[in-house]
């Protein structure tokens, strides 16, 4: 297996009783890469983004994500950074005190790393807020901090730019184009076609492609 191919998806189906979700997906996202998923909400591309990440099995087929398949040599693959619908934090503490729990799980990184991240989101991780009181944005960008913040290989972006304006979807882009031109494999699912045409190398429709 090509060791700079960060996720390789191989005829995975998926159902839920009668209802056929994933059929026969096959694709691969190497090094240096942003691959786009489209699709209307049902197509499959959240439930695509649980099995790459563990959290759910595919009924057929393989995933590998860096070099380990998923389910057999790996429950939850390393070095992945995810954000799958909303992101959930603790309400009455602050994001940098939600990202320091969260880094003492695997104890990667330290403080420094934290508010280095933060700052990079456009969040001030002085800021003693609780999340309770942040506002959509904020929370979003906080959320793609915590995707970011361990430095991984691989990120699985489930409509990242949720609740963002003008200016932060803006600074997100950018954000995506620098972690690609450093060599990480990145899946982005969104319902923003900008989004698509701007940042990703190849795109297909879940629909169109799949079903």
């Amino acid at each position: 297996m090509d060791s700079k191919t960060g996720v390789i998806v191989e005829h995975v189906s998926k159902s839920f009783g009668r209802e056929q979700v994933l059929t026969d997906v096959n694709l691969k996202i190497p090094a240096g890469v942003i691959y786009g998923v489209a699709g209307n909400n049902g197509s499959g591309k959240t439930v695509l983004m649980k099995c790459i990440c563990g959290f759910m099995r595919p009924d057929k087929g393989h995933i590998f994500v860096n070099g380990k398949q998923v389910g057999a040599e790996c429950d939850f693959p390393d070095s992945l950074g995810v954000i799958i619908e909303t992101p959930g934090f603790i309400p009455n503490i602050s994001g940098y005190k939600n990202l320091k729990i969260l880094a003492s799980l695997k104890a990667r990184i330290g403080k420094k790393e934290i508010r280095e991240t933060l700052y990079r989101v456009g969040l001030n991780p002085s800021m003693k807020k609780q999340v309770s009181k942040y506002s959509l944005g904020m929370r979003q960008r906080l959320g793609i901090a915590q995707a970011i913040m361990e430095n991984p290989d691989v990120l699985i972006l489930d409509e990242p730019f949720n609740g963002l304006d003008r200016e932060g979807v803006f600074q997100m882009r950018n954000l995506l184009k620098e972690l690609k031109s450093q060599g990480k494999s990145i899946l982005l699912a969104s319902h923003n076609v900008q989004d698509m045409d701007t940042l990703c190398d190849e795109v297909h429709n879940m629909e169109d492609v799949w079903k």
